[in-house]
């Protein structure tokens, strides 16, 4: 029987794989699927923005190698909030909110909860988005109560998966929606059916946290992105 009270630390070297495989899986495909559906719903540049930030951040790890999960995800922060465009900062505070959920050296399943219920905060004040919007809330918000509501007492690879799929869900439902905020609500109607990127974006990053929870570090399955 699980111990309800227990708060159990992410296993060793989650911030290194998690970085790690967010980088592998947008860099070897996906964020060219991205930036195919910010083509069909805003400017086209979301893709190549997600990958100047990650590229910017491995160069920053590879030229200081980071001791710990913080530094792990303060480079990837760092990459995002260098890059233009309205995603690009967003996602650089979210990562930062992620970052400075743990002082030390892995996080927590409960800190890691509670960072990402930051970092959603810090994305809806400043992008001034709501769930049903069309933008990465619409994935985020699931994501960040499902995480919520599985601490303590879960174990962490269940909770980090159900916690994925809670985002998968998310970005799936965007397409049926008509953007009410981002470059999506200029063309109304248009990008109805089509997924929304930055939500699509957030659910792979929550993926890439659950495989990196997995010490076998395997790399998501996100072809549901063009199913």
């Amino acid at each position: 029987m699980t111990d309800t009270s227990v708060d159990i630390t992410l296993a060793d070297g989650f911030g290194h794989r998690w970085a790690e495989i967010l980088m592998s899986t947008f860099l070897q495909g996906r964020a060219e699927d991205l930036g195919r559906l910010d083509r069909l719903t805003g400017d086209g540049d979301f893709g190549n923005n997600i990958t100047s930030a990650l590229r910017r951040a491995q160069q920053s790890i590879d030229a200081q190698e980071p001791q710990d999960y913080r530094g792990r995800l303060t480079a990837v922060s760092r990459g995002f909030l260098g890059t233009g465009g309205t995603s690009g900062p967003l996602f650089g505070m979210f990562f930062r909110d992620l970052a400075h959920c743990s002082d030390g050296g892995e996080p927590t399943l409960g800190e890691l909860s509670d960072g990402l219920t930051a970092a959603v905060a810090t994305v809806q004040r400043y992008g001034k988005a709501e769930v049903g919007h069309k933008t990465m809330i619409d994935a985020l918000v699931p994501a960040a109560r499902t995480l919520e509501s599985l601490v303590p007492g879960t174990d962490p690879v269940q909770a980090l998966h159900r916690t994925a799929q809670a985002a998968i869900e998310g970005a799936r439902s965007t397409a049926d929606l008509v953007a009410k905020r981002g470059r999506a609500s200029y063309v109304g109607e248009v990008a109805r059916g089509v997924l929304d990127p930055g939500a699509a974006a957030a659910a792979i990053v929550l993926q890439a946290a659950a495989a990196a929870q997995s010490t076998a570090g395997p790399v998501p399955d996100t072809g549901w992105i063009n199913a």
